[in-house]
This record gives C-alpha cells, structure tokens and sequence, in this order.
C-alpha cells in the first residue's frame, strides 16, 4: 500500500459520527474537530433547545449537522438514539461518548440516588450505546472508531475541596471500559480509546472552578492555563481517523500537565 499524506490521513470526508453531550462544551467542540474534517454529524444530548442552538452552529461552519434528543442514563433512549442515528445517517463510523454528569458531596454523605445517576449516565450508558451501535453498524461493517470521554479524575484521588467520589469512580471506569472493550472488539476493527480531559471552563466545571479559583487551578498545570476551546480538537481527530488507526485502548491526559504532577 502506497503510504497517504498527512491530509488524507486525517480526512474523515464520507464518516458520519455521534456525539453525545454534544450541545455544549467540550462535546459541541469535538464536533466541530469531527465535522471540520468532512464528518455528517449528529448530536445529542437531553434539551432539544440547546441541540437546535448548537447544530446551527455547526451548519453555519459549513458542518453537515443534524440532531436527536435523548437522555443516555435511561436505556430505552439510549437504545431509541442508537436506532434512529442508524436510521437517519445509515452509518455511525465515530462514536464519541460524552455525555456527563457529576455530583459534588462528602463521600460520607453522598446520596445513594446521585451515585447511581452518575454511574448510569457515566459508564451505563456508554456500554449500551456502544453495544447498540457496534451490533447495529460496526461490528457487521468490521470497522468503527469509539472515542470514550474519561477525565484526570480518574487517574488521582482529589485535594480537600473537591468531593466527587461518584464522578471519578465512574471515569476510573470509563479507562477500564475503554481497555476491555478495545482488547475483545479489536477483531472487529473497532479502535476504542479514551481521552481524559483536565479543567476546562464548562458548564459542568465552572461552579467548581469559580469556587477554587481560576487562577489557582491553573496554576497548578506546567503549562499554566486551563484548556480552551480548541484544545481537544487534536486528539479527538487523530483517534477518530486513519491517522490514528494503530492506537487502541489507550488513554491520554489533555490536562496542561496536570496528571503529570498528581502523578498518574
């Protein structure tokens, strides 16, 4: 085989791709990466009003993006957004798995009822959607790309002021989900690897941030900052394309070097 340029390597022209939590944030950022490249994108998340905000603004990039709510921590919307994304795209050849939530509170105190609502949007709903859209297009068509959406809260325990005993837990598992998976479907083709983001100003973090400060914690990073809009655009395309094509079940911090001084 006669080796493609870099510009090929990278080109996802014909791939169609789903992104959960994809209406905001880091979610609505990797669609922008995926869709920049030539990828048909939908999105996903639970508020069609934020969906429609968020599609538009991919379209007016020049993205071809279209959307579905659901809510990925029930299992019959996860199995009904798998189906319809199938039906509508006729492909899901990237699936980003995004969508997110956490809670703060000592571990001590931590309700049973936000535990599982963690748990079931967190890693429960990452396994049926990958299930579901693996039985339904990549494992028949013997290729696919998963991109799991882990966190540095999963490689470290927390300073003091953060008490998310649930939240990362559930990313810890994520890294183990994405390990096993891309170990028992990598006969299929199917690439599966994780990124582990670190602080960056979202919705999900901004109270937390606020309350720390934004100075502090980018401080504590080498590289002095948190991440900004931009920052998961690499890493998102290099595991989504053939660029990426020999690295599975991997993980990688995009965290300004933070893990590196928590010691991952």
């Amino acid at each position: 085989m006669t080796a493609r340029n870099i510009q090929k390597l990278f080109d996802l022209s014909g791939k169609t791709a789903l992104v959960t939590g994809g209406s905001r944030g880091l979610g609505l950022q990797m669609a922008h990466a995926l869709g920049e490249a030539g990828a048909r994108i939908m999105l996903s998340s639970r508020k069609a009003d934020d969906l429609e905000q968020a599609a538009a603004e991919l379209q007016a990039a020049g993205i071809d993006a279209r959307w579905i709510a659901a809510d990925c921590s029930k299992e019959e919307e996860t199995r009904r957004l798998a189906d319809e994304t199938l039906e509508r795209l006729g492909a899901v050849d990237i699936l980003v798995n995004n969508a997110g939530a956490s809670w703060g509170a000592p571990a001590e105190d931590h309700p049973v009822e936000a535990w599982d609502k963690v748990m079931n949007l967190n890693v429960r709903g990452y396994f049926i959607l990958a299930q579901q859209i693996a039985r339904g297009y990549m494992i028949p068509k013997k290729s696919g790309r998963i991109i799991n959406i882990a966190s540095i809260a999963g490689l470290n325990g927390n300073p003091p002021e953060m008490q998310t005993l649930a939240y990362n837990t559930s990313k810890s598992a994520v890294i183990g989900f994405t390990h096993t998976l891309a170990a028992e479907w990598g006969k299929y083709n199917i690439n599966v690897n994780a990124i582990c983001p670190g602080f960056f100003m979202t919705k999900m973090a901004a109270g937390l941030i606020k309350s720390i400060g934004e100075d502090k914690m980018a401080s504590h990073a080498p590289l002095g900052r948190l991440g900004d809009d931009e920052d998961l655009k690499g890493i998102t395309l290099l595991y989504a394309s053939d660029a990426g094509k020999h690295i599975t079940g991997q993980w990688l911090a995009i965290d300004g070097g933070v893990s590196v001084v928590l010691g991952a």
